[in-house]
Protein backbone atom coordinates (compact mmCIF):
# COMPACT_ATOMS: atom_id res chain seq x y z
CA UNK A 1 0.00 0.00 0.00
CA UNK A 2 1.74 3.36 -1.10
CA UNK A 3 -0.43 6.21 -0.08
CA UNK A 4 -2.95 6.19 2.99
CA UNK A 5 -5.43 8.44 4.08
CA UNK A 6 -5.59 9.24 7.58
CA UNK A 7 -9.17 9.22 9.02
CA UNK A 8 -10.46 10.81 12.08
CA UNK A 9 -13.85 10.87 12.44
CA UNK A 10 -13.71 14.74 10.82
CA UNK A 11 -12.98 16.24 7.67
CA UNK A 12 -13.43 13.17 5.34
CA UNK A 13 -14.34 14.60 2.02
CA UNK A 14 -15.53 13.02 -1.08
CA UNK A 15 -12.41 12.96 -3.17
CA UNK A 16 -10.81 11.53 -0.25
CA UNK A 17 -13.18 8.20 -0.42
CA UNK A 18 -13.30 8.08 -3.90
CA UNK A 19 -9.36 7.23 -4.14
CA UNK A 20 -9.79 4.35 -1.28
CA UNK A 21 -12.36 3.25 -3.05
CA UNK A 22 -10.96 2.95 -6.13
CA UNK A 23 -7.43 4.05 -6.83
CA UNK A 24 -6.23 1.28 -3.83
CA UNK A 25 -5.43 4.03 -1.67
CA UNK A 26 -5.34 2.78 2.05
CA UNK A 27 -6.28 4.23 5.63
CA UNK A 28 -5.03 4.93 8.86
CA UNK A 29 -6.46 5.69 12.25
CA UNK A 30 -5.10 8.92 13.94
CA UNK A 31 -3.39 9.15 17.00
CA UNK A 32 -5.81 11.03 18.61
CA UNK A 33 -8.45 8.97 17.58
CA UNK A 34 -7.15 6.11 19.06
CA UNK A 35 -7.18 7.68 22.38
CA UNK A 36 -10.79 8.24 22.52
CA UNK A 37 -11.73 5.00 21.06
CA UNK A 38 -9.63 3.16 24.33
CA UNK A 39 -11.14 5.53 26.34
CA UNK A 40 -14.97 5.02 25.35
CA UNK A 41 -13.47 0.96 25.26
CA UNK A 42 -12.75 1.16 28.87
CA UNK A 43 -15.80 2.55 29.84
CA UNK A 44 -17.45 -0.56 28.20
CA UNK A 45 -15.51 -2.66 30.09
CA UNK A 46 -15.91 -1.01 33.52
CA UNK A 47 -20.07 -1.06 32.87
CA UNK A 48 -20.20 -4.63 32.06
CA UNK A 49 -18.18 -6.05 34.62
CA UNK A 50 -20.70 -3.45 36.76
CA UNK A 51 -23.64 -5.21 35.32
CA UNK A 52 -24.98 -2.17 34.02
CA UNK A 53 -27.55 -2.84 31.79
CA UNK A 54 -26.74 -1.43 27.82
CA UNK A 55 -28.77 -1.94 24.95
CA UNK A 56 -27.02 -4.35 22.61
CA UNK A 57 -24.18 -5.05 24.57
CA UNK A 58 -26.17 -6.76 27.97
CA UNK A 59 -29.57 -7.04 26.37
CA UNK A 60 -31.02 -8.95 23.14
CA UNK A 61 -31.59 -6.81 19.85
CA UNK A 62 -34.68 -5.23 18.72
CA UNK A 63 -37.57 -6.52 19.96
CA UNK A 64 -35.56 -8.65 22.19
CA UNK A 65 -33.75 -5.53 24.17
CA UNK A 66 -35.85 -6.59 27.31
CA UNK A 67 -33.70 -9.76 27.49
CA UNK A 68 -30.65 -9.47 29.85
CA UNK A 69 -27.57 -11.06 28.83
CA UNK A 70 -25.53 -12.46 31.59
CA UNK A 71 -21.79 -11.58 31.62
CA UNK A 72 -20.91 -14.88 30.66
CA UNK A 73 -22.85 -15.17 27.36
CA UNK A 74 -21.76 -10.98 26.60
CA UNK A 75 -19.04 -12.87 23.60
CA UNK A 76 -21.39 -15.19 21.92
CA UNK A 77 -24.11 -12.41 21.56
CA UNK A 78 -21.44 -10.79 19.33
CA UNK A 79 -21.44 -13.46 17.03
CA UNK A 80 -24.73 -14.62 17.17
CA UNK A 81 -26.02 -11.19 15.73
CA UNK A 82 -23.43 -11.24 13.43
CA UNK A 83 -24.69 -14.91 12.07
CA UNK A 84 -28.35 -14.29 12.40
CA UNK A 85 -28.05 -10.52 10.18
CA UNK A 86 -26.43 -12.17 7.26
CA UNK A 87 -29.17 -12.80 5.89
CA UNK A 88 -28.20 -11.07 2.56
CA UNK A 89 -29.92 -11.77 -0.79
CA UNK A 90 -28.88 -11.42 -4.47
CA UNK A 91 -25.73 -10.33 -6.52
CA UNK A 92 -22.99 -8.71 -4.43
CA UNK A 93 -21.84 -5.09 -4.42
CA UNK A 94 -18.75 -4.23 -6.31
CA UNK A 95 -15.12 -4.17 -4.53
CA UNK A 96 -15.53 -0.19 -4.79
CA UNK A 97 -18.59 -0.22 -2.87
CA UNK A 98 -17.01 -2.37 -0.18
CA UNK A 99 -13.47 -0.31 0.05
CA UNK A 100 -15.75 2.48 0.57
CA UNK A 101 -18.29 0.82 3.30
CA UNK A 102 -14.82 -0.24 5.40
CA UNK A 103 -13.20 3.25 5.19
CA UNK A 104 -16.65 5.51 6.21
CA UNK A 105 -17.33 3.06 8.88
CA UNK A 106 -13.39 3.21 9.77
CA UNK A 107 -14.51 7.23 10.17
CA UNK A 108 -17.16 6.57 12.04
CA UNK A 109 -15.53 4.49 14.91
CA UNK A 110 -12.42 6.88 14.66
CA UNK A 111 -15.18 9.63 16.18
CA UNK A 112 -14.95 7.37 19.73
CA UNK A 113 -18.45 6.76 20.13
CA UNK A 114 -18.97 2.98 19.45
CA UNK A 115 -16.78 1.58 22.38
CA UNK A 116 -14.97 -0.80 19.65
CA UNK A 117 -11.60 -2.02 20.95
CA UNK A 118 -9.07 -0.05 18.76
CA UNK A 119 -7.89 -3.74 17.74
CA UNK A 120 -11.19 -4.81 16.30
CA UNK A 121 -10.91 -1.26 14.33
CA UNK A 122 -7.44 -1.39 13.12
CA UNK A 123 -8.50 -5.11 12.26
CA UNK A 124 -11.13 -3.74 9.67
CA UNK A 125 -9.10 -0.79 8.43
CA UNK A 126 -6.15 -4.24 7.66
CA UNK A 127 -9.17 -4.91 5.39
CA UNK A 128 -8.63 -2.41 2.72
CA UNK A 129 -4.90 -2.13 3.38
CA UNK A 130 -3.98 -5.65 2.14
CA UNK A 131 -7.53 -5.86 -0.19
CA UNK A 132 -9.42 -8.13 1.32
CA UNK A 133 -12.60 -7.14 -0.10
CA UNK A 134 -15.84 -8.85 1.60
CA UNK A 135 -18.78 -10.23 -0.30
CA UNK A 136 -21.65 -8.00 0.54
CA UNK A 137 -25.00 -9.08 -0.91
CA UNK A 138 -26.86 -5.64 -2.51
CA UNK A 139 -30.56 -6.73 -0.93
CA UNK A 140 -31.71 -7.07 2.41
CA UNK A 141 -31.32 -3.29 4.28
CA UNK A 142 -34.58 -1.93 4.73
CA UNK A 143 -32.50 1.70 6.50
CA UNK A 144 -33.89 1.43 9.61
CA UNK A 145 -31.30 0.65 12.42
CA UNK A 146 -28.51 1.01 9.85
CA UNK A 147 -27.70 -1.47 7.03
CA UNK A 148 -27.25 -4.04 9.30
CA UNK A 149 -27.88 -6.81 6.61
CA UNK A 150 -24.66 -5.58 4.33
CA UNK A 151 -22.65 -4.80 7.57
CA UNK A 152 -23.00 -8.29 9.08
CA UNK A 153 -21.85 -9.66 5.87
CA UNK A 154 -18.98 -7.45 5.75
CA UNK A 155 -18.28 -8.05 8.90
CA UNK A 156 -17.94 -12.12 9.16
CA UNK A 157 -15.39 -11.89 7.05
CA UNK A 158 -13.09 -10.43 10.62
CA UNK A 159 -14.34 -13.52 12.31
CA UNK A 160 -13.33 -15.84 9.83
CA UNK A 161 -16.56 -16.51 8.51
CA UNK A 162 -18.02 -15.29 5.66
CA UNK A 163 -16.99 -15.12 2.12
CA UNK A 164 -13.94 -12.61 0.19
CA UNK A 165 -12.15 -11.90 -2.80
CA UNK A 166 -8.43 -11.72 -2.29
CA UNK A 167 -6.74 -10.95 -5.75
CA UNK A 168 -9.96 -11.63 -7.78
CA UNK A 169 -10.99 -14.83 -6.17
CA UNK A 170 -13.69 -15.43 -4.31
CA UNK A 171 -12.97 -17.57 -0.88
CA UNK A 172 -14.18 -18.15 2.70
CA UNK A 173 -13.42 -15.85 4.80
CA UNK A 174 -10.57 -17.52 7.20
CA UNK A 175 -8.92 -18.51 3.46
CA UNK A 176 -8.79 -14.80 2.99
CA UNK A 177 -7.23 -13.71 6.45
CA UNK A 178 -5.10 -16.73 5.92
CA UNK A 179 -3.72 -15.99 2.89
CA UNK A 180 -3.05 -12.49 4.03
CA UNK A 181 -1.33 -13.76 7.79
CA UNK A 182 -4.08 -12.19 9.90
CA UNK A 183 -5.79 -13.60 12.78
CA UNK A 184 -9.59 -14.35 12.92
CA UNK A 185 -10.86 -11.46 15.69
CA UNK A 186 -13.09 -12.99 18.97
CA UNK A 187 -15.13 -10.04 19.39
CA UNK A 188 -15.74 -8.64 22.65
CA UNK A 189 -18.62 -7.25 24.31
CA UNK A 190 -20.99 -4.74 22.06
CA UNK A 191 -18.87 -5.48 19.27
CA UNK A 192 -21.23 -6.80 16.83
CA UNK A 193 -23.76 -4.50 17.13
CA UNK A 194 -21.29 -1.64 16.93
CA UNK A 195 -20.33 -3.17 13.45
CA UNK A 196 -23.45 -3.58 12.32
CA UNK A 197 -25.20 -0.51 13.51
CA UNK A 198 -24.43 2.22 11.31
CA UNK A 199 -25.42 3.79 7.45
CA UNK A 200 -22.44 2.55 5.92
CA UNK A 201 -23.71 0.71 2.74
CA UNK A 202 -26.31 3.46 1.74
CA UNK A 203 -23.61 6.44 2.47
CA UNK A 204 -20.96 4.67 0.60
CA UNK A 205 -23.39 3.66 -2.51
CA UNK A 206 -24.11 7.55 -2.45
CA UNK A 207 -21.20 8.48 -2.21
CA UNK A 208 -19.85 7.10 -5.53
CA UNK A 209 -23.58 7.55 -7.50
CA UNK A 210 -22.94 11.31 -6.34
CA UNK A 211 -18.88 11.63 -7.68
CA UNK A 212 -20.37 10.02 -11.00
CA UNK A 213 -23.04 12.28 -11.14
CA UNK A 214 -20.89 15.55 -11.14
CA UNK A 215 -18.90 14.14 -12.92
CA UNK A 216 -21.72 13.88 -15.62
CA UNK A 217 -22.55 17.58 -14.89
CA UNK A 218 -19.54 18.90 -17.19
CA UNK A 219 -20.31 16.21 -20.16
CA UNK A 220 -24.27 17.07 -20.20
CA UNK A 221 -22.82 20.77 -20.44
CA UNK A 222 -20.18 19.87 -23.07
CA UNK A 223 -22.76 17.03 -25.17
CA UNK A 224 -26.09 19.74 -25.32
CA UNK A 225 -23.45 22.15 -27.01
CA UNK A 226 -22.12 19.87 -29.41
CA UNK A 227 -25.88 19.31 -30.14
CA UNK A 228 -26.65 22.88 -30.41
CA UNK A 229 -23.62 23.38 -33.06
CA UNK A 230 -24.90 20.37 -34.87
CA UNK A 231 -28.56 21.17 -34.69
CA UNK A 232 -27.36 25.06 -36.11
CA UNK A 233 -28.82 26.37 -32.40
CA UNK A 234 -28.02 29.92 -31.35
CA UNK A 235 -26.04 30.67 -28.53
CA UNK A 236 -28.01 34.05 -27.46
CA UNK A 237 -30.30 31.73 -25.12
CA UNK A 238 -26.87 31.59 -22.67
CA UNK A 239 -26.19 35.47 -22.28
CA UNK A 240 -25.98 36.02 -18.79
CA UNK A 241 -28.20 38.94 -18.20
CA UNK A 242 -31.37 36.47 -18.62
CA UNK A 243 -29.59 34.13 -15.96
CA UNK A 244 -28.79 37.08 -14.03
CA UNK A 245 -32.49 38.05 -14.25
CA UNK A 246 -33.28 34.27 -12.59
CA UNK A 247 -30.12 33.46 -10.43
CA UNK A 248 -29.96 30.06 -9.79
CA UNK A 249 -26.64 29.61 -9.11
CA UNK A 250 -26.57 25.72 -11.25
CA UNK A 251 -28.14 27.68 -14.14
CA UNK A 252 -25.59 30.63 -14.28
CA UNK A 253 -22.87 28.10 -14.42
CA UNK A 254 -24.20 25.57 -16.68
CA UNK A 255 -25.22 28.79 -19.32
CA UNK A 256 -21.48 30.05 -18.68
CA UNK A 257 -19.73 26.92 -19.74
CA UNK A 258 -21.97 26.15 -22.83
CA UNK A 259 -21.31 29.85 -23.97
CA UNK A 260 -17.42 29.19 -23.48
CA UNK A 261 -17.85 25.72 -25.00
CA UNK A 262 -19.58 27.00 -27.82
CA UNK A 263 -16.92 30.18 -28.46
CA UNK A 264 -15.56 31.06 -31.66
CA UNK A 265 -17.85 28.74 -33.70
CA UNK A 266 -18.11 29.42 -37.46
CA UNK A 267 -21.16 27.02 -37.29
CA UNK A 268 -23.03 29.04 -34.94
CA UNK A 269 -22.18 32.27 -37.12
CA UNK A 270 -22.57 30.72 -40.40
CA UNK A 271 -26.73 31.02 -39.29
CA UNK A 272 -26.87 33.91 -37.64
CA UNK A 273 -29.12 35.24 -40.32
CA UNK A 274 -31.14 32.71 -40.97
CA UNK A 275 -35.56 33.29 -40.06
CA UNK A 276 -35.50 31.00 -36.54
CA UNK A 277 -36.86 33.00 -33.94
CA UNK A 278 -35.83 30.21 -30.95
CA UNK A 279 -34.46 27.00 -30.87
CA UNK A 280 -36.23 23.52 -29.41
CA UNK A 281 -36.02 23.71 -25.36
CA UNK A 282 -33.87 20.91 -25.20
CA UNK A 283 -31.42 23.42 -26.64
CA UNK A 284 -32.49 27.00 -25.56
CA UNK A 285 -33.44 26.18 -21.90
CA UNK A 286 -30.48 23.03 -21.51
CA UNK A 287 -29.01 25.52 -18.72
CA UNK A 288 -31.89 26.01 -16.47
CA UNK A 289 -32.91 21.91 -16.57
CA UNK A 290 -29.06 21.04 -16.34
CA UNK A 291 -28.64 24.19 -13.28
CA UNK A 292 -31.36 22.56 -11.53
CA UNK A 293 -29.70 19.12 -11.68
CA UNK A 294 -26.95 21.05 -10.28
CA UNK A 295 -28.23 22.55 -7.26
CA UNK A 296 -29.56 19.54 -6.47
CA UNK A 297 -26.78 17.70 -6.55
CA UNK A 298 -25.25 20.45 -3.96
CA UNK A 299 -27.77 19.36 -1.76
CA UNK A 300 -27.35 15.89 -1.91
CA UNK A 301 -23.44 17.20 -1.85
CA UNK A 302 -23.87 18.41 1.52
CA UNK A 303 -26.52 15.34 3.36
CA UNK A 304 -23.26 13.42 2.28
CA UNK A 305 -20.77 15.04 3.91
CA UNK A 306 -22.84 15.62 6.65
CA UNK A 307 -22.91 11.83 7.04
CA UNK A 308 -19.34 11.33 5.97
CA UNK A 309 -18.20 12.47 9.02
CA UNK A 310 -21.16 11.42 11.42
CA UNK A 311 -21.66 8.77 14.72
CA UNK A 312 -24.55 6.38 13.16
CA UNK A 313 -24.16 3.45 15.62
CA UNK A 314 -26.57 3.17 18.83
CA UNK A 315 -25.93 3.32 21.25
CA UNK A 316 -23.38 6.17 21.64
CA UNK A 317 -20.25 6.42 24.01
CA UNK A 318 -19.68 9.46 25.36
CA UNK A 319 -15.85 9.46 27.03
CA UNK A 320 -15.95 13.01 28.21
CA UNK A 321 -19.16 12.30 30.37
CA UNK A 322 -18.67 8.53 30.95
CA UNK A 323 -22.34 8.33 29.39
CA UNK A 324 -23.99 6.04 26.91
CA UNK A 325 -27.26 7.32 25.11
CA UNK A 326 -29.81 5.02 22.77
CA UNK A 327 -31.33 7.17 19.86
CA UNK A 328 -31.82 6.56 16.54
CA UNK A 329 -28.88 7.86 14.41
CA UNK A 330 -28.99 4.83 12.27
CA UNK A 331 -32.04 5.22 10.52
CA UNK A 332 -31.30 6.51 7.18
CA UNK A 333 -34.17 8.61 6.32
CA UNK A 334 -31.41 11.69 5.51
CA UNK A 335 -29.89 9.45 3.09
CA UNK A 336 -32.72 8.36 1.29
CA UNK A 337 -34.60 11.67 0.68
CA UNK A 338 -31.26 12.79 -0.92
CA UNK A 339 -30.59 9.44 -2.70
CA UNK A 340 -34.21 10.06 -4.25
CA UNK A 341 -33.29 13.21 -5.10
CA UNK A 342 -30.42 12.70 -6.56
CA UNK A 343 -31.84 9.79 -8.87
CA UNK A 344 -34.13 12.43 -10.15
CA UNK A 345 -32.09 15.04 -11.12
CA UNK A 346 -29.50 12.43 -12.54
CA UNK A 347 -32.56 10.86 -14.94
CA UNK A 348 -33.59 14.18 -15.90
CA UNK A 349 -30.25 14.67 -17.46
CA UNK A 350 -30.54 11.92 -19.39
CA UNK A 351 -34.49 12.85 -20.40
CA UNK A 352 -33.17 15.88 -22.43
CA UNK A 353 -30.05 14.38 -23.76
CA UNK A 354 -32.26 11.51 -25.05
CA UNK A 355 -34.22 14.49 -27.02
CA UNK A 356 -31.38 16.18 -28.11
CA UNK A 357 -30.71 12.98 -29.54
CA UNK A 358 -33.61 12.54 -31.43
CA UNK A 359 -33.71 15.49 -32.78
CA UNK A 360 -30.30 14.94 -34.08
CA UNK A 361 -30.79 11.40 -35.72
CA UNK A 362 -34.71 13.12 -37.08
CA UNK A 363 -34.04 14.57 -40.46
CA UNK A 364 -37.27 16.20 -40.27
CA UNK A 365 -35.99 18.44 -36.90
CA UNK A 366 -32.21 18.75 -37.70
CA UNK A 367 -31.89 19.38 -41.61
CA UNK A 368 -29.63 16.57 -41.65
CA UNK A 369 -29.06 13.15 -43.18
CA UNK A 370 -31.31 10.94 -42.01
CA UNK A 371 -29.43 9.42 -38.83
CA UNK A 372 -26.90 10.99 -39.69
CA UNK A 373 -25.11 8.54 -42.32
CA UNK A 374 -24.88 8.61 -46.00
CA UNK A 375 -26.26 6.19 -48.02
CA UNK A 376 -29.47 5.97 -45.95
CA UNK A 377 -31.59 2.95 -46.21
CA UNK A 378 -28.91 0.93 -46.97
CA UNK A 379 -27.29 2.13 -43.63
CA UNK A 380 -30.01 2.69 -40.99
CA UNK A 381 -26.84 4.47 -39.17
CA UNK A 382 -27.79 5.77 -35.49
CA UNK A 383 -31.36 4.98 -35.74
CA UNK A 384 -30.92 2.61 -32.84
CA UNK A 385 -28.79 4.31 -30.71
CA UNK A 386 -31.46 6.44 -30.49
CA UNK A 387 -33.43 3.24 -29.23
CA UNK A 388 -31.07 2.12 -26.85
CA UNK A 389 -31.44 5.80 -25.09
CA UNK A 390 -34.84 5.75 -25.62
CA UNK A 391 -34.71 2.54 -23.51
CA UNK A 392 -32.52 3.85 -20.70
CA UNK A 393 -34.05 6.69 -19.96
CA UNK A 394 -37.78 4.86 -19.41
CA UNK A 395 -35.94 2.37 -17.71
CA UNK A 396 -34.53 5.40 -15.13
CA UNK A 397 -38.06 7.21 -15.30
CA UNK A 398 -39.59 3.53 -13.31
CA UNK A 399 -36.36 3.66 -10.89
CA UNK A 400 -36.62 7.20 -10.10
CA UNK A 401 -40.13 6.67 -8.19
CA UNK A 402 -38.91 7.65 -4.64
CA UNK A 403 -38.18 4.44 -2.05
CA UNK A 404 -38.33 6.88 0.76
CA UNK A 405 -41.91 7.40 0.83
CA UNK A 406 -41.92 3.28 1.44
CA UNK A 407 -41.46 1.93 5.29
CA UNK A 408 -43.00 -2.02 6.05
CA UNK A 409 -42.29 -1.99 9.92
CA UNK A 410 -39.78 -4.65 11.27
CA UNK A 411 -38.47 -6.24 14.51
CA UNK A 412 -42.09 -7.19 15.74
CA UNK A 413 -43.07 -3.50 15.21
CA UNK A 414 -40.20 -2.56 17.16
CA UNK A 415 -38.47 -0.64 14.35
CA UNK A 416 -41.83 0.66 12.90
CA UNK A 417 -40.96 3.27 10.54
CA UNK A 418 -37.70 2.64 8.32
CA UNK A 419 -36.34 4.55 5.65
CA UNK A 420 -35.79 2.06 2.34
CA UNK A 421 -32.34 4.71 2.27
CA UNK A 422 -30.27 1.60 0.91
CA UNK A 423 -33.17 0.93 -1.94
CA UNK A 424 -32.95 4.27 -2.38
CA UNK A 425 -28.93 4.47 -3.17
CA UNK A 426 -29.01 1.15 -5.33
CA UNK A 427 -31.67 2.84 -7.80
CA UNK A 428 -29.77 6.31 -8.05
CA UNK A 429 -26.25 3.30 -8.49
CA UNK A 430 -28.08 2.36 -11.56
CA UNK A 431 -30.16 5.85 -12.94
CA UNK A 432 -26.16 7.04 -12.65
CA UNK A 433 -24.83 4.39 -15.33
CA UNK A 434 -27.72 4.42 -17.62
CA UNK A 435 -27.52 8.17 -17.78
CA UNK A 436 -23.68 7.71 -18.78
CA UNK A 437 -25.11 5.56 -21.68
CA UNK A 438 -27.10 8.52 -22.81
CA UNK A 439 -24.50 11.24 -22.28
CA UNK A 440 -22.12 8.68 -24.38
CA UNK A 441 -24.33 8.13 -27.05
CA UNK A 442 -25.70 11.96 -27.64
CA UNK A 443 -22.06 12.84 -27.76
CA UNK A 444 -21.10 10.08 -30.40
CA UNK A 445 -23.88 11.83 -32.34
CA UNK A 446 -23.32 15.19 -32.14
CA UNK A 447 -19.65 14.24 -33.27
CA UNK A 448 -20.78 12.43 -36.20
CA UNK A 449 -22.94 15.46 -36.97
CA UNK A 450 -20.05 18.02 -36.45
CA UNK A 451 -18.66 15.86 -39.25
CA UNK A 452 -21.56 16.67 -41.43
CA UNK A 453 -20.02 20.36 -41.79
CA UNK A 454 -17.27 19.23 -43.62
CA UNK A 455 -15.56 22.78 -43.98
CA UNK A 456 -17.17 24.90 -41.27
CA UNK A 457 -15.11 25.16 -37.77
CA UNK A 458 -17.17 24.24 -34.49
CA UNK A 459 -16.60 26.41 -31.48
CA UNK A 460 -13.26 25.92 -29.32
CA UNK A 461 -14.65 23.46 -26.17
CA UNK A 462 -16.87 21.69 -28.92
CA UNK A 463 -13.83 21.15 -31.37
CA UNK A 464 -11.91 20.16 -28.74
CA UNK A 465 -14.00 17.10 -27.20
CA UNK A 466 -14.96 16.22 -30.60
CA UNK A 467 -11.13 15.54 -31.06
CA UNK A 468 -11.10 13.36 -28.71
CA UNK A 469 -13.80 11.25 -29.54
CA UNK A 470 -12.45 10.52 -33.17
CA UNK A 471 -9.04 9.83 -31.59
CA UNK A 472 -11.55 6.34 -30.52
CA UNK A 473 -14.36 6.63 -32.85
CA UNK A 474 -13.82 7.16 -36.46
CA UNK A 475 -16.51 8.39 -38.64
CA UNK A 476 -19.49 6.22 -39.29
CA UNK A 477 -19.49 6.12 -43.13
CA UNK A 478 -21.61 2.56 -43.30
CA UNK A 479 -23.04 0.72 -40.60
CA UNK A 480 -21.00 -1.16 -37.57
CA UNK A 481 -21.81 -2.66 -34.45
CA UNK A 482 -22.42 0.49 -32.18
CA UNK A 483 -22.16 -0.56 -28.50
CA UNK A 484 -18.51 -1.07 -29.49
CA UNK A 485 -18.22 2.71 -30.24
CA UNK A 486 -20.52 3.61 -27.25
CA UNK A 487 -18.49 1.86 -25.02
CA UNK A 488 -15.56 3.73 -26.01
CA UNK A 489 -17.10 6.99 -25.70
CA UNK A 490 -18.10 5.83 -22.22
CA UNK A 491 -14.29 5.29 -21.26
CA UNK A 492 -13.44 8.76 -22.45
CA UNK A 493 -16.25 10.09 -20.46
CA UNK A 494 -15.50 8.13 -17.26
CA UNK A 495 -11.90 8.77 -17.36
CA UNK A 496 -12.00 12.52 -17.69
CA UNK A 497 -10.41 12.85 -21.21
CA UNK A 498 -13.54 15.17 -22.79
CA UNK A 499 -13.63 17.55 -19.86
CA UNK A 500 -9.96 17.99 -19.61
CA UNK A 501 -9.62 18.51 -23.45
CA UNK A 502 -12.33 21.13 -23.47
CA UNK A 503 -10.64 22.67 -20.28
CA UNK A 504 -7.60 23.26 -21.98
CA UNK A 505 -9.16 25.32 -24.48
CA UNK A 506 -12.07 27.49 -22.25
CA UNK A 507 -11.07 27.19 -19.01
CA UNK A 508 -12.12 25.65 -16.07
CA UNK A 509 -16.01 24.37 -15.86
CA UNK A 510 -17.89 24.73 -13.06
Amino acid sequence: MKDQIVLRGSNFFLEDLVHIARNNVGIKISPKSESRINKARNLIDKWVKEGKRIYGVTTGFGALSDVNISYADTKKLQKNILFSHSAGIGRHVDDDVVRAMIALRVNDFCRGNSGLRLETIEKLAQLVNVDIVPVVPEKGSVGASGDLVPMAHLALVLIGEGEAFVDGKRMSGAQALKKKSIKPLTLSAGEGLALINGTQFMIALGCLALHDALNLCKHADIAASMSLETLMGTRSAFDPRIHNARPHTGQIKAADNMLRITDNSDIISSHGDCSRVQDAYTLRCSPQVHGASWDAFAYVDNVIRVEMNSSTENPLIFPESEEFLSGGNFHGQPLALACDFLSIAIAELANISERRIERLVNPQLSGLPAFLVEDGGLNSGFMIAQYAAASLVSENKVLAHPASVDSIPTSANKEDHVSMGSIAARKCRDIVANTEEVIAIELLCAAQGIDLFTNIKAGDGTLAAYEVIRSRVDYMKEDRILSIDIAKVKELLKDGSIVKAVENEVGELY
